[in-house]
């Protein structure tokens, strides 16, 4: 009986001293930092090497941190500008527990820190964003040169249309303004704010329809114009199209009536030296052509009223009746 109770105790004793060991020493990686707390107070200075170490058993606590650069994603929120416009931002942070017993001391946890950052951080992004215009959170820095659209210009559509007003700080600036007011506020806590980032910035849903609505009518101006010069270009091209038409057919008209005349000239030369070498030649010329004016003018249902003493029926009144031909005289 007294072998087997001391077999007992002699295993308790193994357990008790085994887990005496094992609570005595704790396992740091690269990746935390640890706090040792003792009756829930910090005890000594933050373990930041990786590797093993000790601590007093059961009294104190090993209370682990995170080293690595933590990532902050803040909440979407509206805000307004200083030019009163209202849109939406997204932003989001980088940082890092850069006092450990601080951190511990203020926070506790990831939890509370967070939460802190959304205070902080939203508070001096609103800020920011209430002290400065729209177009300073748009443009990058204030040395970058905006795209000008060479349309909007030469159509004369001013700042609005050809391009962006000048800038006095820029959007890289207003993110470092951000994370350098926020940083002393988060120090005492123990955390160090490595930089803040605009991660989306938008219209408000109500004000992008009127910011659309300008931008097509922008745009439908410039349409316009175009098609104004379109026409104009077209009318200019009709009306030369119908100058050059006219000038073609001007100097067509004047080469046939050159050619008809000269033609005319000639026909006429051959006809005066074809009927003028004697009389007889002479009359048979008027002849021929006082009978192509009886063709023309003597058509089918046609009337004339003429006098007997009219020299248009010369010819008719001189003609006489063809008088018969002899009878051959029979050969003796």
């Amino acid at each position: 009986m007294n072998s087997k109770f001391l077999s007992i105790l002699i295993l308790i004793i193994g357990i008790f001293v085994l887990i005496t060991i094992s609570s005595a020493y704790f396992i740091v990686s690269e990746m935390e930092q640890v706090i040792l707390t003792q009756f829930g107070k910090p005890v000594g200075t933050p373990i930041t090497e990786a590797g093993l170490h000790f601590k007093t058993p059961f009294i104190q606590e090993v209370n682990r941190i995170d080293k690595r650069v933590l990532e902050w994603d803040g909440p979407v929120a509206e805000m307004p500008t200083k030019d009163k416009l209202y849109i939406v931002v997204d932003t989001f942070a980088r940082w890092r527990i850069s006092d450990p017993t601080q951190f511990f001391i203020r926070l506790r946890d990831e939890r509370s820190a967070q939460s802190r950052l959304d205070d902080i951080l939203g508070s001096e992004t609103r800020n920011t964003v209430a002290r400065h215009e729209l177009v300073e959170m748009i443009r990058t820095t204030k040395d970058r040169k905006a795209a000008v659209d060479d349309t909007l210009v030469a159509g004369g559509g001013g700042a609005t249309s050809g391009g962006l007003p000048p800038i006095q700080f820029g959007r890289v600036a207003l993110e470092k303004e951000i994370t350098e007011k926020a940083r002393g506020n988060l120090a005492e806590f123990g955390i160090e704010l490595l930089d803040v980032r605009f991660k989306r910035i938008n219209y408000n849903p109500a004000v992008s329809a009127k910011i659309f609505s300008r931008m097509m009518s922008e745009r439908q101006q410039i349409a316009e114009r175009f098609r104004s010069e379109g026409a104009g270009e077209a009318a200019k091209i009709l009306g030369n199209k119908e100058r050059d038409l006219k000038e073609i057919d001007s100097k067509a008209y004047r080469e046939v009536q050159t050619i008809e005349g000269k033609a005319d000239a000639e026909a006429t030369a051959i006809y005066a030296h074809a009927y003028n070498q004697n009389p007889e030649a002479r009359d048979l010329y008027e002849f021929q052509r006082t009978l192509d004016t009886y063709k023309t003018s003597f058509q089918s249902g046609t009337t004339l009223i003429l006098s007997t003493q009219s020299s248009f029926l010369r010819f008719l009144k001189s003609a006489s009746p063809s008088q018969p031909s002899a009878p051959p005289k029979p050969a003796p």
